[in-house]
């Protein structure tokens, strides 16, 4: 059976060998700091890629603004990209503060947070199992898994980086917190009357443990699981419950040749135990339970939760059942991987039947052997339960499966694999010299993979013509190379990627809409607007379309139809400033001053630093005779662009009026 530390005596060491192991220890967190550091490194001379990106830093007005507190209030108030996780926003906001939009900063920032948590790994499990090499090389390997380079490489995916670390602070609070109770227990076992209560330090771990969980879940909801995980650590390596103790005191008695023949009392205490492990828990579950429903609904209302209307349950099921096997193929075989899977609608049924049997069989394997070694059992379940969130039974979005979703269920298999191997050959003559070799070997390919799958992430175009060429059907690859290559003057092959994204998938909005600018572009304007007016049907709610829609149409001098268009785009999204603006543009050339004053003052509210819509502004309230509000409209305009020839044409023009006599043929400015 594995044995808990926690069940042996604290060893007493002389000051000088504890200073020489604490030292050790340390020296080795930092080599594995900057190992980690220096192999992502590359990283931080990529560029932005074009997916997800956008809406997290390149595209957000409100991130690139900075830490502030309006900023602040956004962030705890408005989902991104269908999620609410308001500490991630902050992060990019203070990147954003200290690098502006150069991705070099970006990415450092990213970097240096995942090698702070494969160090954070390896102090977590040396903690709590005592085992310092099996610890260490879970925490390599976790580091130079290539499995991390989507969490890592990719900006946008700051969320997985930050709960990871709140996620693993919450665990080594905790286990402190546990300790210090099961000395306590142990005190009380041996001397009741002079037993003390739970110390201050206790409770104040066991609220940073809670603290930690809530900050790592405002950075994703992934960990809406990690209750569940603490009663995992508190069967194996913690050995919390009392049928556990029961079970080493009962070995150890037989040990000394002494009868244990009435377990009565102890299998009562053993039901305490287990309820005041839930107990102690409750406000884990709580937090867990608030954060599940707010992340559905934000989801659900952003149209990202897809499972009722595309995925019948089935379905569903069978994906989950699937991924978990293709999880742990790329975790023991890491190649061909792809920033995203497209989920193929079906599987199957021969494949579904092999996958469940797999994952029931593996399951009750490791459940059968969980007394001899827990550890198989307790790493298993750490790999299948904090993977429930995103194995697809709620599915959201349009992936089979993702990388980045393995970034911490990942080390429940490393600590199976890891501690399974050493118990599997510990009773070898050359034992130590085998796991050396074979960790060795095993690192060493992971450092080769995670680099060549680092290059893939240099630039949007590298990214996803790697991702057309691993998977099938990539839809969602097609479409985002073709935006890469419009964004380097590639027109035409920008097009056939548009095209080929449209065939693989006729309903997909974003490839229609993409497809329209491009045609647009080359002049073909009514081709260009029957694609826009797919995507809208096809997702009604897509404001963008709307305005390049409007902007086409005001090409053709279909104003009405334009003007609804803008009108549309606002309606689906109110800070629209550029929406607000051409409205207003339309409005005031149709006479509808008072109108286009109202939508102008919008995009200003919108967007303040916008000269042209102070200038426009400005004529707009001339033409209604309000000349000092114009002339005001023009000094912000001239303040913001100061080489603003047209506004300070109008201002002069509206000082003249403003001084001139008055008389029946003066004329405002034009």
């Amino acid at each position: 059976m594995g044995s808990p530390a926690n069940f042996a005596p604290a060893l007493k060491r002389d000051t000088p060998v504890a200073l020489r192991a604490s030292s050790k220890v340390w020296l080795t967190a930092a080599c594995l700091l900057l190992v980690t550091s220096a192999l992502y490194w590359p990283a931080t001379h990529y560029d932005f890629v074009n997916y997800d990106d956008p809406n997290y830093v390149t595209a957000n007005t409100w991130v690139q603004s900075g830490l502030n507190w309006e900023g602040v209030k956004w962030a705890f108030l408005n989902p991104v990209s269908c999620n609410w996780h308001p500490l991630t926003m902050l992060s990019h906001m203070l990147d954003c503060q200290m690098f502006g939009l150069n991705p070099r900063g970006h990415h450092l920032t990213s970097v240096l947070l995942h090698a702070v948590n494969s160090v954070l790994v390896f102090a977590f499990l040396r903690q709590v199992t005592g085992a310092t090499l099996r610890s260490l090389f879970v925490a390599v390997l976790f580091a130079v898994h290539p499995l991390r380079v989507e969490s890592v490489a990719w900006v946008a995916e700051r969320k997985d980086l930050l709960s990871g670390f709140f996620g693993l602070l919450t665990l080594i609070c905790y286990t402190r917190y546990a300790q210090k109770c099961m000395a306590v227990e142990c005190e009380e076992t041996k001397a009741p009357e002079t037993a003390a209560p739970v110390s201050w330090s206790a409770t104040l771990n066991y609220l940073l443990a809670l603290l930690c969980f809530a900050l790592g879940l405002m950075s994703k909801p992934i960990l809406v699981t990690w209750p569940c995980l603490l009663l995992l650590l508190d069967y194996w390596p913690l050995g919390r419950f009392q049928i556990l103790k029961s079970e080493v005191q009962s070995l150890t008695a037989a040990n000394d040749g002494l009868q244990t023949e009435d377990h009565g009392p102890s299998t009562a205490r053993s039901s305490q135990d287990v309820n005041r492990l839930l107990l102690e828990k409750a406000p884990f579950f709580l937090l867990a339970a608030v954060f599940s429903v707010v992340s559905f609904v934000v989801q659900k209302q952003g149209g990202a939760v897809r499972a009722f209307r595309d995925f019948p349950l089935a379905a569903r099921c069978a994906n989950a059942l699937i991924s978990y096997c293709r999880y742990l193929g790329k975790l023991l075989w890491p190649t061909r991987l792809a920033v995203y899977y497209p989920h193929p609608g079906h599987w199957a049924l021969g494949m579904v039947l092999l996958a469940g049997g797999l994952v029931l069989g593996v399951s009750a394997l490791l459940f059968v052997r969980r007394r001899r070694a827990p550890f198989l059992l307790i790493g298993w379940l750490w790999f299948c339960g904090t993977l429930v969130p995103v194995i697809g039974l709620v599915q959201v979005g349009g992936q089979a499966m993702a990388d980045r979703y393995t970034y911490l269920p990942s080390l429940g298999v490393l600590i199976l694999a890891v501690w399974g191997a050493y118990d599997l050959t510990r009773r070898w003559r050359y034992h130590g010299v085998v796991l050396s070799v074979a960790g060795s070997v095993a690192i060493v390919i992971c450092l080769a993979l995670t680099r060549q799958q680092l290059g893939y992430w240099k630039d949007s175009e590298v990214l996803f013509r790697h991702a057309v060429k691993v998977t099938e059907g990539n839809y969602l690859a097609h479409n985002s190379l073709g935006t890469a290559l419009d964004a380097k003057g590639q027109a035409d092959e920008a097009i056939r990627h548009y095209q080929d994204a449209i065939r693989l998938k006729p309903d997909y909005p974003e490839a229609h809409y993409n497809l329209g600018n491009e045609l647009a572009r080359k002049g073909d304007i009514d081709e260009a607007i029957r694609h826009y007016q797919e995507a809208i049907r096809l997702k009604p709610d897509y404001a963008e379309t709307y305005y390049n829609l409007g902007l086409v149409l005001t090409g053709k001098g279909r104003m009405e139809e334009a003007i609804r268009q803008f009108q549309a785009a606002i309606r689906v999204k109110p800070d629209y400033a550029d929406a607000h603006f051409n409205l207003a543009m339309l409005l005031a050339r149709g006479g509808r001053i008072s109108e286009a004053i109202n939508e102008f003052q919008a995009a200003i509210r919108l967007r303040p630093f916008d000269a042209d819509a102070h200038n426009y502004l400005g004529l707009a309230l001339a033409g209604k005779g309000q000349i000092d509000e114009a002339i005001t409209q023009y000094r912000a305009a001239i303040r913001l662009k100061p080489d603003y020839a047209e506004a300070r044409n109008n201002l002069a023009r509206a000082l003249e009026l403003k001084n001139a006599p008055a008389s029946p043929r003066s004329r405002g400015p034009r």
